[in-house]
């Protein structure tokens, strides 16, 4: 029976954490504990923990001094469970709540031939519309969740997909073991779909199963910090880019990104965000030069599929949000 350690990253949110608890400990699966790892908090939160850990022995805290963001605090759990030889490890928000067979659904999909990386139905708050199936990457170099805003009965079928949410996946540890942790220099956002892509590249695949529901209260942390969300896309998208797609694809891939770069660059500065997506703009070369360039070489390097695989796995689209590139593409397409 596959081992589970469930990790819960909380930061400054001990309300919505504690109702994230109560439904995982309801899970029907069984052979599985919580690792709830603070990231830094300082509103009391890391105290309430304590309590929690004592009154309930399938629940370990592990503190953080500083915010590692979400890519560097879940390494915390990841590192716990690959110390205490878990066989899987299943991140989960602290601002979500898991249906009772959340956890026994994931671990089934498993079973799918080749699969390291499991995702389910993340639904938003109310249950009504859909949050993430998963997600894609486009060939304009832009990565987005799958069926966000469809109505919940309208969830695709069980499948293949090409990245898992981090908010709410399974991952076998010994994938960890193989390609690594997750990037700490995206520190929050795309940190997923980095992984993802690093998975594909080496063989494995992410399955998303549409029986493993969870709800999900979007952007409760984010929404914390003015400016984050725009500075962590405008660092994090090129970095993801710059990382992982292959040599081959680099070029057509690369120019319509940089194109898409430009407009939804010049949008940030319309809509007021001109400099938290010029910091995130900086940051990102920054990183690349220091970081991601050498992970590059290593990533490609231990490539085990064929280019022709990753592009018949990415959307060959503009991602449907960009209504701007759209209208763009139209005007040059008359």
């Amino acid at each position: 029976m596959t081992s589970v350690l469930i990790v819960v990253l909380n930061w400054n949110g001990i309300k919505d954490t504690e109702k994230c608890l109560t439904s995982l400990l309801k899970q029907t699966y069984k052979n599985f504990r919580i690792l709830v790892v603070d990231n830094g908090s300082v509103d009391g939160s890391l105290d309430r923990l304590r309590q929690i850990e004592k009154k309930n022995d399938n629940i370990s805290v592990v503190a953080n001094k500083i915010n590692k963001g979400f890519a560097g605090g879940v390494n915390t759990g990841i590192t716990y469970a690959l110390r205490k030889e878990f066989d899987a490890v299943a991140l989960f928000n602290n601002d979500a709540e898991a249906d009772e067979n959340w956890l026994a659904e994931l671990v089934k999909g498993l079973e799918q031939k080749d699969t390291s990386i499991v995702t389910g139905l993340l639904l938003h708050e109310d249950g009504k519309t859909i949050d993430s199936t998963g997600d894609y990457y486009s060939t304009w170099g832009m990565p987005f969740p799958r069926n966000r805003g469809d109505e919940a009965n309208k969830a695709p079928e069980s499948g293949f997909v090409f990245s898992g949410s981090g908010g709410a996946s399974l991952y076998k540890t010994n994938l960890f073991k193989e390609i690594g942790l997750f990037d700490k220099s995206f520190f929050a956002y795309y940190e997923d779909i980095d992984i993802s892509f690093r998975t594909q590249l080496s063989g494995h695949k992410v399955y998303f199963t549409n029986k493993a529901i969870a709800y999900h209260k979007q952007g409760a942390t984010s929404k914390k910090i003015p400016g984050f969300t725009v500075y962590q896309t405008f660092k994090n998208i090129p970095l993801l880019f710059a990382k992982n797609v292959p040599t081959g694809l680099l070029l057509p891939i690369g120019a319509r990104f940089l194109l898409l770069y430009i407009l939804i660059f010049g949008n940030a500065i319309k809509n007021g965000a001109g400099l938290p997506a010029l910091k995130g703009w900086l940051a990102s070369v920054g990183y690349f030069w220091t970081r991601s360039l050498w992970l590059r070489i290593g990533i490609q390097g231990n490539k085990k599929v064929s280019t022709s695989y990753i592009n018949s796995i990415i959307l060959h689209d503009i991602p449907p949000d960009q209504t701007g590139m759209r209208k763009f593409r139209r005007f040059f397409q008359r």
